[in-house]
């Protein structure tokens, strides 16, 4: 399995996050297209070209972008287009960046089958499928806001490369759910996994979760409801990652544990000892 981390992580411009990612020894990044200090939509392919070798001479894959658009995801249909044409700019980015794998939040997945949210969401990721195939990129949808049985499910209605960026810290936090048996669930289906951790302390709607995540209004929920969740560093939440690292192996999944962190107050510090923890893990994992 290949090590990664998403160098939006490190909070700074990307070359002094690829500079810092190369130091601590990893196989890959990943990127936000959209970031806080950067806008690859607005890349010439030249200044794309440029990126790319700027990684390569660093030894650097750059292992998947970050889709993320903001709002409610594929819900809102009125929104789709737009979304939908952007999603397809960032999959082309993707392919001239070497990278095989965008991930998203899409929105939160109704578990009705024959809800009319739930058929606006399976026709945009049909839409955003059909670009994925031409374009040899696979489409990782974040596990959190469901269940992993109602993400398989939604897996199932697409047609085309469509899969789950495996995030173990979104179901453990929102959901409760063992990250472990939601690998199983989606077995064969995941294309990407966040080295990520968590806790979680209450139960709570997703759907108000999400929302208020799109709306800029999580503080507020958390006033009302109190503590939720909380993300932790790798290692101090309740996150099983030997028995992850267990069903990765079961299931196939082979590919990367991308460190994510999303809190903190220095960054450097905990990205760094999460790399190390993997690490670790990873070695215990392959000795007999």
């Amino acid at each position: 399995m290949k090590t990664g981390i998403l160098i939006d992580s490190f909070r700074l411009p990307i070359p002094e996050c690829l500079e810092k990612a190369a130091a601590l020894g990893v196989d890959g990044v990943q990127l936000y297209a959209v970031g806080k200090n950067h806008n690859l939509l607005n890349c010439t392919t030249a200044e794309l070209n440029q990126l790319r070798r700027r990684a390569d001479d660093l030894d650097l894959e750059i292992s998947a972008l970050c889709a993320e658009l903001g709002g409610h995801g594929f819900r809102n249909a009125a929104d789709n287009p737009a979304k939908i044409t952007a999603t397809r700019r960032i999959m082309e980015i993707a392919s001239l960046l070497g990278s095989s794998v965008i991930t998203t939040h899409i929105g939160v997945i109704p578990e009705e089958p024959d809800s009319p949210i739930r058929r606006t969401m399976v026709g945009a990721l049909n839409e955003l499928a059909a670009t994925a195939a031409q374009l040899g990129v696979s489409i990782g949808i974040e596990t959190g806001p469901e269940s992993a049985e109602t993400l398989l499910a939604f897996l199932n209605e697409i047609d085309g490369p469509v899969g789950a960026n495996f995030d173990p810290a979104n179901l453990l936090m929102v959901r409760n759910e063992d990250p472990v048996e939601a690998i199983e669930i989606l077995h064969g289906r995941i294309v990407y996994a966040h080295f990520k951790d968590g806790v979680h302390y209450q139960q709570c709607d997703p759907v108000r979760v999400y929302t208020a995540f799109a709306e800029g209004g999580f503080e507020q929920l958390q006033t009302e409801t109190g503590k939720l969740f909380e993300e932790t560093p790798p290692g101090r939440g309740g996150v099983d990652f030997r028995g992850c690292l267990k069903a990765f192996r079961k299931t196939g999944y082979d590919f990367y544990f991308t460190v994510e962190r999303e809190g903190g107050s220095s960054p450097e510090r905990e990205i760094a000892d999460a790399v190390n923890y993997l690490k670790q893990l990873l070695r215990e994992e392959t000795l007999p």
